[in-house]
């Protein structure tokens, strides 16, 4: 069976989002030619281990004008505009990816990721999309939780976490750009 991957950029004190929504906080981004070579190769392991990206409908909207134009972003970027896509939204009829194909638009993500976890390939991941996030954890059909923690606070935003959440340590690694990255299964 496949698994769901949660993937966010964190803050220190465990914040996704910055008040007015943005990650203005993010640092060490995998897609630079100058970045350290053992985080671009841990994120890029992530790329390669998912075949579906699932996103919520905002995520979607912040995603869709700029990544499949996004040639500077190299081989990450490449690999995720080719993977297959499922946007959530109760009002989207169509969600299109540049000149690769759309994604799929679904209305009951719970369903469309239960359908997909039963299907053969590698694994789904689901990237930032904190409302869709919860949605799933909530409907127990998140695996696994990976944080990429930046080394910076903002003291108020948007927590990735509103409900207790018990959680397995999988993996912890720091890297020389500062972010450390913290890999959970949730404990069902």
């Amino acid at each position: 069976m496949r698994k769901l991957i949660v993937q966010q950029w964190v803050t220190v004190d465990n914040l996704a989002a910055e008040e007015d929504g943005g990650l203005g906080y993010v640092s060490g981004e995998p897609f630079s030619a100058d970045v350290e070579s053992a985080f671009k190769t841990r994120v890029m392991g992530l790329v390669d281990a998912v075949d579906t990206l699932v996103l919520g409908a905002n995520t979607y909207a912040q995603s869709a004008g700029y990544w499949p134009y996004a040639a500077e972003q190299g081989e990450y970027g490449e690999k995720l505009n080719k993977l297959t896509k499922y946007v959530a939204s109760s009002k989207l009829e169509k969600a299109p990816w540049g000149d690769f194909p759309a994604a799929t638009v679904t209305r009951d993500p719970a369903a469309t990721v239960r359908e997909l976890k039963e299907q053969d390939g590698k694994d789904i991941w689901l990237w930032g999309s904190l409302t869709l996030m919860r949605s799933l954890l909530e409907a127990g059909l998140v695996d696994e939780v990976t944080l990429l923690v930046c080394p910076t606070t903002r003291g108020r935003g948007v927590p990735v976490f509103e409900a207790r959440q018990d959680l397995r340590l999988i993996e912890a690694a720091g890297f020389d750009n500062g972010v450390v990255l913290l890999r959970y299964a949730l404990e069902k």
